[in-house]
């Protein structure tokens, strides 16, 4: 049997963080396909937006843990982006470990949330300090509208009104987002242009090259029938030109069977005047 003394070190087993600070909350990420269809697009659609600046992590659906040491202070936001940290892939995001926290967070709501999400999530992020908070309600059915904003102002939460065009902008992404026929419109006013996922940016460029080379086909097509009209243009004055100098030719040869004929006449006559 083996025994230690008190001044000696006694062997432990390697405490595993994730023990302390779980990668999951064993939660579903949706709640329904139409949720996470439009929740997953989003979540593309900022990636792709932001793949080009390495500072900028994207992420969802990630624990949040917010107080080192207590495991029970954490939170999965939807939608998460922090600038300033790099795109290395994490298992849960703690506030201690990275400086800060995002700059914004977006919350699908749905029939068993939108209470936390307009209650405690907004108490708790606006004391946190992330400059934007969003929230939809993909079925439309239970925030007061299907998109909601909110700002930090003044370390309070204040609602972002609608701009000119309906939508609602994110001063930390420097985007509107707007409720349209995709479900979830995100537009950089920048670029002027809608985001759009990998697969919808490679179909668009797709239709795009179809246009073109329809456009194409057609131009030359036209130029083809004009060329064919210029062909029976030409074809025309020239058969034209035939007629003319037919006409011309006959013209020619009925005026010298005319001479001849009026000289036959005069050498006739010049006989008749001689016999008398």
């Amino acid at each position: 049997m083996t025994t230690y003394l008190k001044e000696l070190d006694i062997p432990s087993v390697p405490t595993d963080e994730s023990d302390i600070y779980p990668e999951t909350d064993g939660k579903p990420m949706a709640v329904s396909d139409l949720h996470r269809r439009i929740l997953i697009r989003t979540l593309q659609v900022l990636d792709t937006h932001f793949e080009e600046r390495p500072e900028v992590y994207v992420s969802g659906d990630i624990l949040m843990y917010y107080v080192e040491g207590d495991p029970r202070k954490s939170v999965a936001p939807d939608v998460l982006v922090s600038f300033g940290l790099g795109k290395k892939l994490r298992r849960t995001y703690k506030v201690w470990e990275e400086g800060k926290v995002p700059d914004f967070a977006m919350e699908f709501s749905s029939k068993n949330t939108y209470r936390d999400d307009l209650g405690k999530k907004l108490e708790l992020y606006g004391l946190l300090g992330i400059q934007d908070y969003f929230l939809y309600d993909a079925e439309g059915l239970y925030l007061p509208s299907a998109l909601m904003g909110f700002e930090l102002v003044d370390d309070v939460y204040v609602p972002i009104s609608a701009g000119t065009t309906g939508g609602l902008r994110s001063s930390a992404l420097g985007l509107d987002f707007h409720v349209d026929n995709v479900g979830l419109g995100i537009y950089d006013p920048v670029a002027d242009e809608w985001l759009q996922t990998p697969a919808e940016s490679a179909l668009s460029l797709a239709e795009q090259e179809a246009i073109r080379a329809e456009t194409a086909e057609a131009r030359a097509e036209t130029a083809e029938a004009r060329a064919e009209q210029e062909t029976t243009r030409a074809e025309t004055a020239e058969a034209r030109a035939e007629q003319e100098t037919t006409r011309a030719e006959t013209a020619e040869a009925r005026a010298k069977q005319a001479e001849a004929e009026a000289a036959k006449l005069q050498e006739q006559l010049a006989r008749l005047q001689a016999r008398t």
